[in-house]
């Protein structure tokens, strides 16, 4: 029998931020026998039905691995799951030359990974938590302050509906800073972060397509902006080709793209496709995201740890970031996991060391690699614009740089963590 928390805690782990990673955390940590609170400032409704926010998370192999183990993945609908076959990486004006055409065989597996929306991730990773054992999720809970003694950590917070000055205390072995890339909470701890601001703004949106996308990825790397269009399940009502276009831009240019009427802007879209998807339709909203990019100096420090994207939140042209969130979940739930049937204490930095170690040496080299695949392929200058032909033809002609970056899609490499126990993190 694992020990319990000592009188003066009031559980295992304080986990700040109810995020799809803090969630996670917390129901894996709740199935391996651990208790975990999490407080979070939005409300029970708005995460028991999270309203969509026109993101779409291209999910790994061992990413689904871990979701289905966690149980949240069979809560998915059908209609939120979709498939990526292969990828084309296409440079400059879409159909201009040859793209890298990226699939997964010879991997192992029969396609490059999934597509889920970011608002049905969330739900489910909400109705796994709830439905946890020993796990208590606080919300509509302001945090007011968060700190460490060499004895425990302890979070103060301003419960739902009470009034200003009645904050209470909660103590544990360990907090896990989980509440964005912005988090406030790393602040509090001490921990600084070094952030990219790529002054460039993300749209996404949902789009009806005439023609089917074969669930094949696009990648457009054109010189005045990158477009991606992923393939979604086809509409529930009627059968239409349905598919995600990101849209990155600098500000000014993002803005009118924003100020264009609903087909308007369909239309741009479609063009810079060169309409391989035929005529396209903007369906929903769109929706506009600031880029940039954080890396934590430290991912755990005195009876604490860093979880993601207070740890690491990357660009997204990579699709990395929340593969990356959910292999900090898998890697540190592990080590705590371990540490407590050893009879350790799950807040000491030995303990915790591992995690740090491990999560950066998988998460440095992409998130460098993806900082210099954005900065070469958004310079409009002209040796840029040469090297990054160099670069895909260089990929084009090596079949084994074609495999190393379909294992990073795919996330079918040997340096991804050990699975954990079946019984849960």
């Amino acid at each position: 029998m694992n020990p319990s928390p000592s009188s003066s805690h009031d559980c295992d782990v304080l986990i700040v931020g109810g995020g799809p990673a803090g969630l996670s955390l917390a129901a894996g940590l709740g199935q391996a026998g651990l208790s975990a609170t999490v407080l979070e400032l939005q409300d029970e409704a708005r995460l028991a039905d999270p309203a969509p926010d026109g993101r779409e998370i291209a999910l790994t192999h061992p990413s689904v691995a871990l979701l289905q183990r966690l149980g949240s993945w069979q809560r998915l609908a059908a209609h939120e799951v979709g498939l990526l076959r292969a990828a084309e990486v296409h440079d400059g004006p879409v159909g201009a030359r040859r793209p890298l055409h990226l699939h997964a065989g010879g991997s192992g597996v029969e396609h490059l990974g999934w597509i889920v929306p970011n608002h049905a991730l969330r739900r489910t990773a909400w109705e796994v938590a709830r439905h946890a054992p020993d796990v208590r999720l606080l919300t509509g809970a302001r945090v007011q302050r968060v700190g460490t003694t060499s004895a425990h950590a302890e979070v103060e917070y301003l419960p739902a509906g009470a009034p200003e000055g009645a904050t209470q205390r909660l103590r544990a072995p360990l907090v896990v800073a989980a509440d964005s890339r912005y988090s406030a909470t790393r602040r509090q701890l001490g921990i600084g972060a070094s952030m990219t601001d790529f002054g460039r703004t993300v749209i996404v949106c949902r789009m009806r397509c005439e023609r089917p996308h074969d669930q094949v990825a696009h990648e457009c790397f054109g010189y005045d902006r990158t477009l991606a269009v992923l393939p979604l399940p086809d509409d529930v009502v009627d059968g239409a080709p349905l598919c995600s276009a990101v849209v990155t831009a600098d500000s000014a240019q993002a803005q009118a793209l924003l100020a264009l009427a609903p087909q308007d802007f369909a239309d741009r879209v479609a063009e810079q496709f060169d309409h391989r998807l035929g005529a396209m339709q903007l369906t929903g909203e769109r929706h506009a995201y600031p880029l940039v990019a954080v890396y934590a100096h430290r991912f755990t420090g005195p009876r604490c740890a860093l979880l993601g994207d207070a740890a690491v939140g990357m660009h997204p042209v990579t699709a990395h970031g929340y593969n990356l969130g959910l292999a900090g979940v898998e890697t540190l739930g592990r080590v705590l996991a371990d540490a407590r049937t050893r009879g350790l204490d799950i807040g000491a930095p030995g303990v915790l060391q591992p995690y740090a170690r491990q999560q950066h040496l998988h998460a440095w080299p992409i998130f460098q690699g993806t900082n210099a695949i954005v900065r070469l392929y958004t310079d409009t200058r002209a040796l840029p614009r040469l090297a990054r032909r160099a670069v895909l033809a260089g990929a084009l002609r090596l079949p084994p740089l074609q495999a190393a970056i379909v294992s990073q899609l795919t996330g079918r490499r040997p340096a991804w963590p050990a699975r954990m126990p079946a019984a849960g993190v």
